[in-house]
């Protein structure tokens, strides 16, 4: 026995809900109404109640606050919500509450009854003695949609069984000889711009409305079922299954239906989406071949002349040049540039790359992705090399582009490029701001070697190497801290301790130039002259006549 419990204010509704709903189809006896939410609340004290749909809007108990008591004391209860549009707070509890489904106002027919059927399949497969398997692994607060994910997630990534889901199989109408089955790959374009512009920064709530519209985009005959992808941000899955028919029919049905969702994306939310179909099957578990025939279409589309909303099933148009150039033989480069403070000229290196390859005739998404993801490894790895990594990343659970505060949208070339720069000006700050920090002593160090190494032959590479740094850059920076290059310093520290040496007449000048590091007593004499325009004899005959 299956008893409902409308909780609504609104006396018109409930007379609808109540017109509307095929109790008797559904196998549900009996169906009770409460007028308000407080009267809903002590209803469900009083009955064992097993679906509840709740407006969100009620007075005094509203149906956000009924969600939280609902969740603590009767977390076996299903519910079904009721709303307006608009009104993300009441949606964002309604996800948390892990609802069976989301009703829009005005609520028609076959809206209801295909929620009120989710609610029955799910009570149904919790009832169920012999599925050992879902009582043991399945909460009773999860919704009959997760269990299908998680399902669908087996199947894409090889690791289905048939034999140990047997009793799943029939939430997915693959149970039912003659059905086909489609799966396809949707990519949301401006989603973090969206994210932060229609859904006040909530992803769950984006999510849950892409999906939704997914989800709607079906009929009995043919039907949609969707979720986010969990390996790529940007990305939601369609599972598409056709009831009996044709497989023509179900590839074109498929096609039909994401074009349908693109466009409505698009006038609802202002989301812009492309979209990937792969071939459809009549055995469930070839959806792994279908996902993959989807990425393909999806992830081969051009880039350079990526327009409007494109959803293509088949291979690419045209296949990557294999003779592409590769960021990672130019990160050298780059990273001389980034330890050198030179930021500009850094992104003078990557623009000579993008350049390169917005003149090719054919440029993927994929690959746009690709480069992505290696980019920031690269840099990555050269930050950690530095001891640089950005503070987002060392700091917070997050890599990648969201560890970096990016959103990582493009949907165009010009896009992604802007991107690729912004990831750069990420961690050419996070380098700058460390090696800032080291610059004061790592010359200071140099300094004091030369103080204490003067008699040795001194080359500019033995600290070039150290501290990778470029010679020009290096040079630059102790100039500007101490006045004189490299090699002036180590002339004058030299020239100061032979002025020392020169003054005690015990020593002979050749012992003098062996001490300073000299060749030989005339390439001394020569150095000398040039610095104190005298000679070291001339020098000491000044000084023995200054004594006297």
């Amino acid at each position: 026995m299956v008893k409902v419990l409308i909780i609504d204010d609104e006396e018109p509704l409930r007379e609808a809900i109540n017109i509307l709903g095929d109790w008797k189809g559904l196998g549900i006896e009996q169906v009770l109404e409460a007028t308000d939410g407080k009267a809903g609340l002590a209803m469900l004290r009083e009955h064992k109640i097993d679906l509840a749909l709740i407006d969100m809007k009620m007075p005094e108990l509203g149906g956000r606050e009924l969600l939280q008591i609902i969740e603590h004391e009767f977390p076996e209860l299903l519910t079904i919500v009721i709303s307006g549009f608009n009104d993300f707070e009441y949606t964002r509890q309604a996800i948390r509450s892990k609802v069976v489904d989301y009703l829009l106002k005005p609520v028609n027919r076959a809206d209801l009854n295909a929620a009120l059927r989710k609610g029955i399949d799910m009570l149904e497969a919790k009832r169920k003695k012999e599925s050992e398997f879902i009582s043991r692994n399945i909460t009773l607060n999860m919704s009959l949609p997760k269990l299908k994910e998680k399902m669908y997630l087996s199947i894409l990534e090889r690791s289905f069984k048939n034999r140990s889901n047997e009793a799943f199989l029939p939430l997915i109408g693959a149970d039912t000889p003659g059905n086909y089955f489609a799966a396809g790959v949707l990519r949301v374009l401006n989603l973090e711009q969206v994210r932060k512009e229609r859904f006040h920064g909530d992803r769950d709530l984006l999510h849950f409305a892409v999906t939704n519209v997914i989800h709607e985009n079906g009929d009995g005959h043919f039907q949609s079922f969707s979720f986010a992808s969990p390996k790529t941000e940007r990305e939601f899955v369609a599972i598409f299954t056709m009831i009996g028919g044709y497989g023509e029919d179900a590839a074109f049905l498929s096609v039909h239906q994401l074009k349908k969702v693109v466009t409505t994306l698009k006038e609802l939310f202002g989301i812009h989406a492309v979209g990937g179909i792969g071939q459809p099957y009549k055995d469930v578990t070839d959806l792994a071949q279908s996902y993959e025939q989807a990425k393909v279409s999806l992830d081969g589309m051009d880039l350079l002349n990526l327009k409007g909303a494109v959803v293509r099933n088949g291979p690419p148009q045209r296949p990557q040049a294999k003779d592409n150039p590769s960021l990672t033989g130019r990160m050298p480069l780059i990273r001389n540039a980034l330890e050198n403070g030179n930021t500009s000229h850094a992104r003078s290196v990557l623009a000579e790359f993008t350049r390169k390859w917005k003149s090719a005739e054919y440029f993927s998404i994929g690959e746009a992705d690709r480069i992505v993801q290696e980019f920031i490894i690269l840099l990555n790895d050269i930050a950690m090399d530095l001891d640089a990594v950005p503070e987002r990343l060392n700091s917070g659970k997050d890599k990648g582009l969201r560890g970096l505060g990016l959103g990582g949208d493009f949907a165009s070339f010009g896009e992604f490029e802007l991107l690729l720069t912004q990831i750069l000006d990420c961690y050419a700050a996070g380098i700058g701001k460390s090696l800032a920090g080291d610059r004061s002593s790592v010359l200071e160090n140099i300094k004091a070697y030369i103080d204490n190494h003067y008699f040795e032959n001194i080359k500019i590479s033995m600290f070039t190497d150290k501290y990778f740094l470029s010679r020009e850059y290096l040079m630059k920076l102790f100039k500007g801290q101490y006045g004189y290059g490299i090699h002036e310093y180590v002339q004058k520290v030299r020239m100061d301790k032979a002025k020392d040496l020169l003054s005690d007449p015990q020593l002979k000048i050749q012992d003098i130039s062996e001490m300073l590091g000299y060749k030989d007593k005339n390439y001394f004499s020569k150095a000398f002259r040039n610095y104190y325009d005298c000679s070291p004899s001339e020098y000491r005959i000044l000084l023995t006549e200054g004594e006297k």
